[in-house]
């Protein structure tokens, strides 16, 4: 029996791109950031499940990068409160999940002796475990018998974000994440949105989003994410000065910087603090 969940169009939704047969999933993980992308692609998720008669089988998940040594959030103050307001939003079971081995992400970046760059996400990886590991909570719990559990992952990737992303088809199969007790089907709601008609719907939804945002921020991740535009990285080093010098602090204990390119120093000293 093909455990892979069937697609069908959805032409008159999304254009040309499909979608799950959510109708044949037996879960369906929506993986909350906080960030305006993942409350979209929620919204989006929720939508089409009710159309199908399948919102009793979501489940929410927030990924929460921990605390500092200095006892800082790796992530915006705030962001696990407004995940769990966002599934609220939508009377969605809602789940937090953190790194086994780690207490945070910035205990992992010491241990390796580097910070992550393009070629080296590690950061995305440990998440992507945390994830697969709640994946297997959530087919224990079902029980399936006699297949593989299917299994919906939802994420507010969006093409605009970079030429990887944009690559991706809106719907595929993660074989990584897919084994003999599970089929891993994920799919990518707002990936050919632009980021215009995101906050569209935010606005014209009532969406709930988070105040660093309004603050100047265009993306919402990790504070400080090695990924960030430069004017995001002194944005938030303005924000959260203490959260960067604890970043500077750590590029020096390791001899290595932020980014090849740009020390986290620098990006305090540009944002007008004293580096």
């Amino acid at each position: 029996m093909n455990a892979q969940i069937e697609l069908v169009s959805a032409r008159a939704v999304l254009g040309p791109e499909p979608v799950p047969d959510l109708a044949r999933a037996d879960r369906i993980v929506i993986s909350n950031s906080g960030g305006k992308d993942s409350i979209v692609a929620m919204d989006e998720g929720v939508r089409l499940a009710d159309e199908a008669g399948v919102r009793d089988r979501i489940v929410v998940l927030h990924i929460d990068l921990g605390r500092t040594p200095r006892g800082h959030s790796v992530e915006w103050p705030g962001t696990v409160d407004l995940a769990r307001r966002q599934a609220a939003h939508y009377g969605l079971p809602f789940e937090v999940r953190s790194m086994a081995k780690w207490p945070s992400l910035l205990h992992r970046i010491r241990a390796r002796g580097q910070f992550p760059h393009l070629m080296t996400r590690f950061c995305t990886s440990e998440k992507r475990g945390v994830a697969r590991r709640f994946m297997t909570e959530q087919v224990n719990a079902l029980g399936v018998r006699g297949r593989p559990a299917r299994i919906v992952h939802v994420m507010g990737f969006r093409a605009e974000e970079s030429r990887a992303r944009a690559r991706r088809p809106a719907v595929e199969v993660d074989h990584r994440a897919s084994n003999g007790r599970r089929t891993v089907t994920q799919w990518y709601p707002v990936l050919r949105w632009s980021e215009a008609e995101v906050w569209q719907r935010i606005q014209d939804r009532g969406l709930p989003y988070h105040w660093a945002y309004d603050a100047g921020m265009s993306r919402l991740s990790c504070s400080l994410c090695v990924l960030a535009s430069v004017p995001d990285l002194e944005c938030a080093a303005g924000l959260r000065p203490e959260l960067a010098r604890e970043y500077a602090d750590l590029e020096k204990e390791m001899g290595v910087p932020f980014r090849r390119e740009l020390s986290m120093a620098e990006v305090i000293r540009r944002a007008g603090g004293d580096a």
